[in-house]
């Protein structure tokens, strides 16, 4: 008892794992039994309370199993008590990991708004044009004499809040804040299945995001305080592709569309040059890059080929073990974390995704655009994507385009030095000053025709 008595409280380090920093928190604590029981945060993919499956503990080892991510954590605790130094493993990795006694440093986010703010906030229930559930907002509105032109916020790809949490920053907030005080009344939204927000993710593709921004748009069309002529979308990474196609599909709806981050090409030729760039700017070795794009054409092959889940999951994670070189000499563990990676590929988000392209959306877009990339955007590749955006717009006729790309900004628009992923949650700045003055400029002269 004495020795789990040491292991009890609150632990947190951070995992390295090629070009990602995560920050992990073990929360443990004993129950009416006296044994341990806990939960896992990893904060900089915004999961929480994720359940451990099961605790051992050996002297000054403690052997932590989280079924719900396949991982394991076992550690030694130090003779003053304060860190337990050992290993994680999880999806056939073995990575280091040292955790410290108590709650991780807060980052620090000057830009983040603290109120009182010089704007009425409202938290709004948004009903979904077609199907039977709600999303949960907050709708900004500025100062000043209505009617207000208006903002509609959406996501990127995953699960995430109205404020685009990620990596312990708040974008849209700041996003929201900085056009609000400019002027423009804001709405933005929880992702369905999160938050407040009703729906289910987990059957959702980028169609059906689509329906969720024009929700948005139709909930502000009754809002006597907003210009329902000038209500446009704002989107970030997929969330750009998803208000492109929002502005497709209601042309007469939709005044203006920001497009941050946003692609231009099929889903399959982003995740290809986003490994390509992503790895090499982590120094991997070369072999390594052609073993890891192998994998990726293997597997975007058996998704396009075979529509049965089953067999398509079947069929991944074969090829999984193939490129491991690992096969039946695996650890079942492991085995168990490949299994549950294949799964992932055969959702109906990522079966659309790789094969979604956006050109013939865009071509569909009337009204005026912006379209901004990070120069340094290793997910979103600017030299891939601003001249296929811009090609495909115009392509239909649209001449209403202004197309930027901005220096030495990363996928989030933060100010970087080498745009990887490890350095999202180190970086003090949230949404890059100049960045956001672009988007105000280009808001003013296109919406408000202010020169």
């Amino acid at each position: 008892m004495r020795r789990q008595q040491g292991f009890e409280g609150v632990w947190w380090g951070t995992l390295t794992a090629g070009a990602q920093r995560l920050r992990v928190v073990f929360r443990l604590q004993r129950d009416a039994d006296g044994q341990l029981r806990g939960t896992i945060d990893s904060l900089d993919q915004a999961a929480t309370g994720i359940p451990i499956s099961e605790i051992t503990v050996e002297g000054n080892t403690i052997r932590v199993r989280s079924d719900a991510v396949q991982g394991e954590f076992v550690g030694t605790l130090s003779d003053d008590g304060k860190q337990v130094a050992g290993v994680w493993k999880q999806g056939g990795q073995e990575l280091p990991l040292t955790l410290t006694r108590g709650e991780p440093p807060t980052p620090k986010r000057p830009q983040e708004p603290k109120p009182p703010f010089p704007y009425r906030t409202e938290e709004v229930r948004i009903p979904h044009l077609k199907e039977r559930f709600e999303l949960a907002g907050t709708l900004t509105i500025p100062e000043g004499k209505p009617p207000f032109p208006a903002i509609v916020f959406f996501t990127g790809s995953g699960a995430q809040n109205r404020d685009q949490e990620v990596f312990g920053h708040k974008p849209f907030l700041v996003l929201a804040d900085y056009l609000t005080r400019a002027g423009y009344a804001t709405l933005r939204m929880d992702d369905r299945g999160v938050g407040g927000s009703g729906g289910d993710m987990r059957t959702a593709t980028t169609l059906d995001f689509a329906d969720d921004a024009l929700s948005g748009v139709r909930y502000l069309q009754k809002r006597k305080e907003i210009d329902r002529k000038r209500i446009g979308l704002l989107g970030h990474s997929e969330g750009a592709l998803v208000c492109a196609i929002a502005a497709a599909k209601a042309p007469r709806e939709v005044a203006f569309l920001i497009m941050l981050a946003g692609t231009g090409v099929p889903g399959e030729q982003i995740l290809y040059r986003q490994a390509e760039l992503m790895s090499r700017k982590a120094g991997l070795a070369e072999p390594l890059i052609e073993r890891n794009r192998a994998l990726q054409q293997r597997v975007f092959e058996i998704l396009k080929r075979e529509r049965d889940d089953a067999k398509a999951q079947d069929a991944i994670y074969e090829a999984m073990l193939q490129s491991l070189g690992a096969g039946a000499n695996l650890p079942e563990n492991q085995k168990a974390a490949l299994r549950a990676q294949a799964a992932n590929y055969i959702s109906p988000w990522f079966r659309a995704f790789i094969t979604l392209d956006p050109a013939p959306y865009l071509r569909k877009v009337r009204c005026p655009v912006l379209a901004l990339n990070g120069e340094l955007d290793l997910q979103v590749d600017p030299e891939q994507n601003l001249p296929a955006i811009e090609r495909a717009l115009r392509e239909g006729g649209n001449k209403r385009i202004t197309i930027r790309r901005l220096p030495n900004l990363n996928h989030l628009f933060q100010k970087a030095r080498t745009g990887l992923i490890t350095e999202y949650t180190e970086i003090e700045e949230t949404f890059n000053p100049n960045a956001l003055e672009v988007i105000r400029k280009w808001l003013d002269e296109t919406v408000r025709g202010k020169k």
